[in-house]
């Protein structure tokens, strides 16, 4: 824990992106209701939901980094390019089609998560080439 203003700056984005995901309009609110999506009908959950991913992401991050670097340098920028599309992905996927309907916030929180990976593989990409 060198950078510890990464890991404060990681909590708030962490809280508002729960905070975005637990507010969508009316259609996103049904589109959660009928999709049965429960980890994102309150706030404590969606806050659970994306720290546990967040919390994961971490955790992966900081094993990748205990193997030898060459090893390590691969498999970061392996999972960086895949968070990297799934961001792109979300990108694409929520704002078009009905998804344009949940809401700027829900999709703003939506498209986040992914960032908030791509965020903490960067930061281990870029601890290990120093």
């Amino acid at each position: 824990m060198r950078n510890p203003s990464f890991y404060i700056l990681l909590l708030v984005l962490v809280v508002m992106d729960a905070w975005l995901l637990a507010h969508p309009n009316l259609i996103g609110k049904a589109g959660v209701f009928f999709f049965d999506y429960t980890y994102l009908e309150t706030f404590p959950k969606a806050l659970g939901t994306v720290s546990v991913v967040v919390g994961l992401t971490l955790f992966i991050s900081w094993v990748i980094g205990r193997l030898s670097k060459p090893v390590s340098i691969g498999i970061t920028v392996a999972l960086l390019t895949a968070s990297a599309y799934y961001l792109f992905q979300s990108f694409t996927q929520y704002n078009s089609g009905i998804y344009k309907l949940t809401g700027a916030g829900f999709r703003a929180g939506a498209i986040l998560l992914p960032g908030l990976l791509v965020l903490v593989f960067g930061e281990g990409l870029l601890r290990r080439l120093r």
